[in-house]
């Protein structure tokens, strides 16, 4: 998993609430168990056509935002079911950091183990990061996780909370198999005492 200190990039907005995994990335997508591949799955029904063509008023589909790291959204990001598609397709597409009032907790708990930094702010908060996005193309955010701010092209700043845990495995790109192998020298002592031992 790559890890995440600081990230600079472009933002796009879906202000919308209540966008849920399916939306995100619908059922037909998840056949599929690797982590690539998703980018063009990732809001499928929002983004193309019945023909399959690009709708052009689709954030996504607009030059610049197809290189956004950032998605600002409405309130309860990611509810829904379980799929951990979700924050694959977003990753996939390039999406590092989601930012909201709130999240579907299971959503926001892959994120995480998925190398997404999703983030909780207030409503005001996130009513003037929408603001500052307004700027079209030129709307870029910084976050920088070691001190748990964003920052905006303005030079203002938000700061967030976030479990110290969790910012420890971002930080130092571990997912559930990182955390494991960061005790492989304590297994390969365990292992090495059980061969040691006649029955085992």
């Amino acid at each position: 998993m790559k890890a995440i200190e600081t990230i600079t990039g472009r933002v796009s907005v879906l202000n919308r609430d209540d966008v849920d995994t399916d939306q995100i990335i619908p059922k037909q997508f998840l056949k599929r168990i690797e982590r690539t591949g998703y980018a063009s799955a990732l809001f499928f029904d929002w983004r193309f056509d019945d023909a399959g063509a690009e709708r052009a008023d689709f954030v996504l589909n607009q030059g610049p935002y197809r290189q956004a790291s950032f998605l600002l959204a409405g309130r309860n990001f990611g509810c829904g079911s379980s799929r951990e598609h979700a924050p694959w397709a977003l990753l996939d597409f390039g999406i590092r950091c989601v930012i909201s009032t709130s999240f579907g907790d299971i959503f926001y708990n892959n994120c995480f183990k998925n190398g997404i930094l999703p983030i909780r702010v207030s409503q005001e908060d996130l009513d003037k990061l929408f603001d500052d996005a307004e700027r079209g193309a030129n709307a870029t955010l910084t976050i920088d996780l070691p001190n748990q701010e964003i920052r905006g092209p303005d030079g203002g700043k938000v700061k967030f909370e976030i479990d110290a845990f969790r910012k420890h495995c971002l930080m130092n790109g571990l997912d559930d198999i990182g955390l494991t192998m960061e005790k492989k020298p304590s297994i390969d002592a365990y292992e090495a005492k059980l061969r040691e031992r006649a029955w085992a």
